[in-house]
């Protein structure tokens, strides 16, 4: 179990990350990559990335265990709530200190000697001593493999990634707006469970994690499963990864080819898209379409009932109404409060 104190102050610094994480995305990403479970969201992924890699999962093995504990420098902390893109998120790694490189792989060295290396591995493959020396050559090859293992494995699912999350940001939005941030932790998946003062999370090991007023980054990731992640070190910015919704376990099933017949397969398209909520940029974003041709499609769909928008600022936020969600789940009759 996973206990996060939470204090009045920290109440009032709860945030939601803006976008995905590329590092968490790359790391998090490689569990699943082992992982058999989740074949309904992950088995196709898990076909196409392993076709793609070129030795990539054998170097990463030595630092990115099968389970348990990683090295926190491997998904750097960021101060806000704009989380590291790939590009930066490596220089932050490349400007990981020495000795907080030395000691955090001695803690994976530890929980290594209780488990079995990786069938086949070699000296050569195992780079934590060396990169325990400080030496940048050894850091440059980690970078070098990370990169490569994110182009083969995550980059090509980035638009996905990134609208998965961005619907989880807008749910997790309307709970903001609608009862704050107490409501916000109290709509976060069933792992994850707002007991006042404290958030408690399934975990594989007992944790207790005080925010002591510094807030608490809400992190939607697309490739955690079955529990959030937290970092080791209580001393970084707190962070807490958790798992989106992925499609297969979602309050709107997916609907049938009928729906593009009948409403033409754009606008099925964007009905579809809209799903949990999104803006108009966000829109635009995952069907592919411009700005002003998302708010067209969403302005018809409204005025057919299907969709509701409230404004929020100087951006609005989409959402399917009743009739909207039935005609999604194709034709299933509308719940009636």
């Amino acid at each position: 179990m996973l206990r996060i104190h939470v204090s009045g102050m920290d109440l009032s610094r709860v945030r939601m990350a803006t976008r995905p994480d590329a590092m968490w995305e790359t790391i998090l990403s490689f569990h699943r990559l082992r992982d058999r479970r989740g074949s309904t969201v992950f088995g196709k992924w898990r076909k196409e990335s392993r076709n793609r890699l070129n030795g990539e999962a054998r170097l990463l093995s030595a630092v990115v265990p099968l389970r348990g504990y990683f090295p926190d420098f491997l998904t750097p902390s960021v101060g806000g709530a704009e989380p590291f893109g790939l590009d930066a998120g490596m220089e932050a790694l490349r400007d990981t200190p020495t000795d907080r490189i030395r000691g955090e792989l001695g803690l994976l060295a530890g929980g290594a000697a209780r488990t079995r290396r990786p069938s086949g591995a070699t000296a050569a493959a195992l780079p934590e001593a060396a990169l325990a020396e400080g030496r940048p050559e050894p850091l440059g090859r980690l970078i070098t493999t990370l990169r490569a293992y994110h182009r083969a494995a995550v980059e090509p699912y980035w638009p996905h990634i990134r609208a998965s999350v961005e619907a989880d940001r807008a749910v997790r939005g309307r709970a903001l707006l609608d009862g704050g941030a107490d409501e916000l932790l109290a709509t976060l998946p069933p792992m994850i469970r707002w007991r006042a003062p404290v958030l408690e999370a399934d975990y594989p090991v007992d944790r207790e994690l005080r925010l002591d007023g510094r807030g608490l980054l809400l992190q939607p990731s697309f490739f955690c499963r079955g529990t959030p992640v937290v970092y080791r070190d209580p001393g970084l910015p707190p962070v807490l990864v958790y798992p989106v919704t992925h499609p297969g376990a979602p309050a709107v099933a997916e609907p049938g080819p009928w729906l593009g017949r009948l409403v033409g397969h754009t606008r099925s398209t964007v009905l579809r898209s809209i799903g949990n909520g999104c803006t108009t940029s966000e829109l635009a974003r995952r069907t592919g379409v411009s700005l002003a041709s998302a708010s067209q499609h969403a302005s018809v769909l409204r005025e057919a009932g299907l969709v509701r928008t409230l404004r929020h600022g100087s951006s609005v936020l989409h959402t399917l109404t009743p009739l909207g969600a039935a005609l999604l789940r194709g034709g299933a009759p509308v719940a009636v409060p």
